[in-house]
């Protein structure tokens, strides 16, 4: 792949990771925590968000195809990439290859996920995606599971992905701004994990 080209498809793939598609994920997980207060407040929020002007133009553009782009490249990424150069910490190789190992398996959730809800919605075999759908999905403890390590896997993707942006951008480039970078993206983790982990139990 010519150099130049293999630049801008990298960094329009940092971008949409942030910008739609970490985004969307915060809001996703936030939609999500109004089951904490209960059904008819979950199921409010929900088709708030469903009935939002040209929500068909919003999930086509602003959704699903920047989460194709960033998968698909995002595999051609994780299977042909090496490891960190040596100049980045042990633990930064860690994180490095964790973000392709975690980006593979959302790769699998997110399919899953869209399957189980709003493909079932869009081909009438259910209603809307409300409370008692994720209520019925969850009840299976082997789903419980598979969505809870997908939340955290989305998670973790997100923050660290966020450090790489910062870092592929140019905006932390001495080691005091990536070290704060770390801390900073490391609330990010624990937060939206808190988030997502306590909407799951409110579901059960």
């Amino acid at each position: 792949m010519d150099n130049n080209r293999e630049f801008l498809m990298r960094r329009l793939h940092s971008l949409l990771g942030i910008i739609p598609i970490g985004l969307f994920l915060t809001q996703h997980l936030i939609v999500n925590h109004f089951a904490t207060q209960g059904v008819e407040s979950f199921n409010k929020a929900s088709e708030f968000m469903a009935n939002l002007p040209f929500v068909i133009f919003l999930e086509i553009f602003v959704i699903y195809l920047p989460i194709l782009y960033h998968a698909f490249y995002g595999l051609y990424i994780a299977f042909t990439s090496k490891n960190n150069p040596g100049h980045y910490s042990y633990l930064r190789n860690i994180l490095f290859v964790a973000q392709r190992y975690t980006g593979v398996f959302l790769v699998v959730f997110i399919a899953w996920h869209v399957f189980e809800t709003r493909f079932q919605v869009a081909i009438g075999a259910a209603a809307a995606a409300d409370f008692n759908m994720m209520e019925n999905i969850l009840s299976n403890p082997f789903m419980l599971a598979f969505y809870i390590v997908g939340v955290l896997a989305a998670v973790f993707h997100l923050s660290n992905g966020i450090w790489s942006f910062l870092v592929t951008w140019g905006i932390t480039q001495s080691e005091a701004s990536q070290r704060n970078a770390t801390y900073f993206t490391l609330l990010v983790f624990i937060v939206l994990s808190i988030i997502g982990i306590r909407a799951l139990f409110a579901f059960v």
